[in-house]
């Protein structure tokens, strides 16, 4: 559990540039930010409705609401490795990525004919099933249109674009919900239109570039990339931080139960995230790229830590604690997302640059579908508050961990990290 990368793979400073936050970026970047931006509004319509109709509607309890939650992280991890691996092979990312948009899309539609909280797990699912598809090809295009000295900026870039749907999709669902009452299958119809138009988006705008001569992928590309140091100490710190982080789901139920929320304004909760993750999202990432990845996502897990500890401490309900964790959660979301991937993918070899941030990806996934299940089962156990407790003591005491032997290989290698 540490991060440590040379200075030419993780911070890549060596050649000073313009200035400007959008300087360079491709415009295979600005369209695929686009397509994420119409996709996450599609995807935010649903999620921001979900743990308030599933926990207060249909009466799921946390341990249930804690499985569905993880299924909805751990769902696409064996489809990253095969998304990415097929992408890889073929040199046809975009064609990948496109089929998972378009299976994302189709679950938005059949959320109108399923009832049950099961059957709604089931296609949540496939969604997310959907979501590991296209997310590594997608990443890796972004990933190879640019040099590496600009991965975090590009990222940045894609990632508050991605992030304005994700702020614009809560407001889109809460709009419908004041004009329809209880208008779930309203809620899912329009998601269903504006996942298509994504796809659309796609087909049209986004342009793959003709893969140079590269040598073929190896046979087991897996073991071949887990040879590379940097790419191992990325997922092993991933997949442990992952384990401690609390899904911003529960954080918003427990959010809403301190300050005694309407069901009807609970969809605006993300929106506050959402703001401040898209006007961080571009900043975190030319930080990244110019103090090195790696230490921004590891200092980017302490917001989340600040936004637990809000919940824990007997802060007063009211705007100033409902402001501190959203805004505590959106710079952790702006400092974590891009960063690891620009981290990744200044590492990887381009032949296998979709396959490798796929391990990566999966190793996350798994990581944080296991702590959903386990913080689920603590809130049964022992009551929301030691559950979040737990989680942000074992979050902190594996930053401080990695922290720690981050600089104690630095020293001993004499090599930034």
């Amino acid at each position: 559990m540490y991060l440590s990368t040379s200075r030419a793979a993780d911070v890549a400073v060596d050649a000073p540039a313009p200035r400007g936050p959008l300087r360079a970026v491709p415009g295979t970047v600005i369209a695929l930010g686009l397509v994420s931006l119409v996709t996450d509004v599609s995807a935010e319509m649903v999620t921001a409705v979900l743990p308030l109709y599933l926990v207060a509607g249909l009466g799921m309890s946390p341990l249930a609401f804690g499985a569905l939650d993880g299924l909805h992280q751990g769902a696409t991890a064996l489809l990253r490795l095969v998304g990415g691996r097929i992408a890889d092979r073929t040199r046809r990312r975009k064609l990948v990525a496109g089929a998972g948009y378009a299976l994302s899309a189709a679950c938005k539609g059949a959320l109108l004919f399923v009832a049950t909280p099961w059957s709604v797990a089931a296609v949540l699912a496939a969604d997310r099933a959907g979501k590991g598809l296209r997310t590594a090809p997608r990443d890796a295009l972004i990933s190879l249109s640019c040099p590496p000295r600009d991965q975090g900026r590009a990222f940045g870039v894609h990632r508050a674009l991605d992030t304005a749907g994700a702020l614009l999709g809560p407001l889109a669902a809460f709009g419908v919900l004041w004009v329809v009452v209880d208008g779930y299958d309203a809620v899912f119809t329009v998601s269903c239109c504006v996942a298509l138009l994504g796809v659309a988006l796609l087909a049209l705008f986004v342009r793959e570039a003709p893969a140079p001569a590269a040598p073929r992928p190896a046979r087991a590309p897996v073991r071949t990339l887990l040879r590379i140091p940097a790419l191992r100490r990325l997922c092993l710190t991933a997949a442990v931080l992952g384990l401690f982080t609390v899904g911003d789901a529960f954080l918003y139920l427990l959010l809403q139960r301190r300050l005694d929320l309407p069901a009807a304004y609970f969809p605006l909760l993300p929106v506050g995230t959402a703001a401040v993750f898209l006007a961080a999202a571009v900043p975190a990432g030319r930080f990244a790229d110019r103090l090195g990845r790696s230490r921004v996502f590891l200092a980017g897990h302490v917001p989340l830590i600040g936004a637990c500890l809000l919940l824990l401490l007997p802060v007063p309900a009211g705007p100033p604690l409902l402001v501190g964790v959203l805004v505590l959660l959106g710079l952790f979301y702006a400092a974590t997302d891009g960063v690891l991937m620009a981290a990744a993918g200044a590492v990887l070899p381009a032949e296998l640059r979709t396959t490798g941030l796929a391990v990566l990806q999966t190793a996350q996934a798994l990581a944080r579908f296991a702590g959903s299940v386990l913080f689920g089962a603590a809130w049964t156990l022992w009551g929301p508050g030691p559950a979040l407790g737990v989680g942000a003591g074992g979050l902190l005491l594996s930053v401080a961990a990695a922290g720690v032997i981050a600089v104690w290989r630095g020293r001993g290698a004499r090599v930034p990290s």
